[in-house]
């Protein structure tokens, strides 16, 4: 589990200098950017909303939502949003 202090650490990260990466043939108008950051974390931002924070997620965090999309955890919900 993520301790707050872990949290307050990511977010205190000075991550201007990062590299953004979009998914290859994503469409520019309706996508998400994400950025690798030290230890395995990972910052997550809508380029077309600049005035928005980005999300931060520590090393574990985002090791269990990959796990959860290889073993289908969120396979419902995009049955039901389409």
């Amino acid at each position: 589990m993520t301790t707050r202090a872990e949290k307050d650490a990511l977010y205190a990260l000075d991550i201007s200098g990062v590299q953004w990466q979009a998914a290859v043939g994503s469409d520019p108008e309706n996508r998400f950017e994400i950025a690798f950051l030290a230890n395995g974390a990972v910052a997550l931002r809508d380029p077309n909303a600049p005035e928005d924070r980005d999300l931060r997620y520590t090393a574990a965090e985002w090791e269990a939502f990959q796990k959860g999309v290889v073993d289908g955890e969120f396979d419902a919900d995009l049955r039901t949003t389409h």
